[in-house]
């Protein structure tokens, strides 16, 4: 509600680089001229020019204590002042540098006014780029400088090797994470530390990649400049997304393939990541891995490999169609992982894994339109997972026994179902009886916390692995298997059961 006899509006000036000398005319008149005004921060050298205002200023630096990230100290502020702006009427908002170079709030207020209808003023002003370029003595437009927030450096940076001028570094924290960011840098690259430019306490700071988080005591005036990278930010995986496409125009099978094409290869590759991570399992457990001598380690690496290939094969599909790429699917699962972890990114306070997860089912919900527990509910799942998810879905709206007894007394029932289907010699209700004692075997699996899917596939590698011990016994004693009787396989298989654990 906007209060009676006001007309709200937000004016936003830039208060320059540092220096008050380099604070525009206009932005002097306009604080002079609104007598409701905010500070983004007072810690700035010329904040005092708002502050000492008749009238003064509302600093917003209790925010930066209180938030837990950048984004969310935005987002308050943003609110506060087209809260207050509906509260009072014409507001200045003054923040340092230039209101549009890399200053987010004012991305914000800009949407955020859009959508409730708020005049927004956004005043021209001096940054810390024209002092910058000049201490540099370059051209950023002849250079080909790409200007970076240093809070975003490992995104905003992928695939760049400069120059690139990063502003934002104001502690040596931030730079610490910018360096560790180009994992395949040389640390030899020469990195010029800006300070505190056009003030007297200006400093300007040679220093090297790798010393560049000791080079000076960084703070909210702290830039760097960086001429040229040794490999780019994020080059593995960019290298990695050209290898993808230079396949998909070159290799006739490549070229060949489809979505539909590429299905198998897709669950074959998944489930060799299964089988990598199970070996790891088995070795945290002091088991021997199912594989052979590989590291764990490396051989999960290589398997995760061959399934990001997929996924980037998909995206290159697409992308070669223009319908969309791998860069929509990055962005798709980043905003979907924001959203869907309100009690992370939002405000939103839980209690506990089930809480969160309740919350994820009525996001899922919200966003999808679905009118049914089961929509989303991938039918080509492997069959028991298939079945587990289904008796999950249906156990969260309350259609599921208290206990265990209730699945197991179950399993009898259809057990007893199941001996009289196939006496009677009827193939269709045979299949549809042990179809429902297969499902009534998942709900117990599910009651006690066991996945079906790695129950079985550890049931079935134990039977393989004592069965391949019969074989063994076999061979060493001249015994035909195929050619022997039941008993004679039941004595080898009862001498492998009880030699030790499989």
């Amino acid at each position: 509600m906007t209060a009676p006899g006001t007309t709200p509006s937000i004016t936003v000036v830039g208060l320059g680089p540092g220096n008050p000398d380099h604070v525009t005319v206009d932005t002097l008149q306009t604080i002079e001229r609104i007598d409701r005004r905010h500070l983004r921060t007072a810690v700035h050298p010329s904040a005092h020019l708002v502050s000492d205002a008749p009238g003064g200023a509302i600093a917003h630096d209790d925010l930066y204590e209180t938030a837990d990230t950048f984004d969310a100290v935005y987002a308050r502020l943003a609110t506060r002042l087209v809260d207050d702006a509906r509260a009072h009427g014409a507001v200045l908002y003054a923040v340092p540098g230039s209101p549009l170079v890399l200053e987010r709030t004012v991305r914000l207020l800009r949407e955020r006014c859009a959508s409730d209808s708020i005049p927004l003023d956004i005043r021209p002003a001096m940054s810390f780029l024209d002092v910058a370029w000049s201490r540099l003595g370059i051209d950023p437009v002849e250079e080909r400088v790409r200007l970076i927030d240093g809070h975003e450096f490992a995104v905003s940076a992928a695939g760049e090797s400069g120059p690139l001028l990063v502003a934002h570094t104001h502690a040596n924290w931030v730079l610490s994470d910018i360096k560790l960011a180009a994992e395949d840098a040389s640390g030899d690259e020469p990195v010029t530390m800006l300070h505190a430019l056009g003030t007297p306490d200006e400093m300007i700071v040679e220093t090297t990649w790798a010393e560049m988080d000791h080079a000076i005591d960084a703070n909210h005036l702290t830039s760097i400049y960086v001429p040229n990278l040794a490999a780019p930010v994020g080059r593995s995986y960019v290298r990695f997304h050209e290898l993808t496409r230079t396949l998909r125009e070159r290799c006739p099978w490549d070229i060949e393939q489809t979505h539909e094409s590429l299905i198998p290869y897709l669950l074959e590759e998944t489930y060799e990541v299964v089988d990598a991570l199970q070996d790891l399992a088995a070795l945290a457990d002091g088991d021997e891995p199912t594989g052979d001598d590989r590291d764990p380690d490396a051989d999960l690496i290589e398997e995760l490999g061959d399934l990001l290939y997929q996924i980037e094969f998909h995206a290159v599909i697409a992308e070669q169609e223009g319908r969309f790429t791998i860069a929509d699917i990055a962005d798709g699962i980043h905003d979907k992982l924001v959203r869907r972890h309100p009690h992370v990114f939002g405000d939103v306070t839980v209690d506990g894994t089930d809480e969160i997860l309740a919350n994820w089912d009525e996001i899922k919900q919200a966003e999808k339109g679905r009118t049914s527990i089961f929509e989303g509910i991938p039918r080509s799942l492997p069959s028991l997972a298939y079945a587990a998810k289904v008796g999950r879905k249906a156990s969260k709206v309350g259609f599921d026994w208290s206990d265990t007894a209730g699945p197991i007394a179950k399993v009898h029932e259809e057990t007893a179902e199941l001996i009289e289907a196939i006496e009677s010699g009827d193939p269709d209700e045979t299949a549809d009886e042990l179809g429902d004692l297969l499902f009534a075997a998942v709900n117990v699996a599910r009651h006690v916390g066991v996945d079906p899917e790695l129950a079985l596939r550890a049931a079935s590698d134990k039977f393989r692995r004592r069965f391949e011990g019969v074989e063994k016994l076999a061979r060493e004693a001249g015994i035909d298997l195929r050619a022997s009787e039941l008993d004679v396989l039941d004595e080898l298989w009862d001498r492998v059961k009880s030699s030790g654990p499989a």
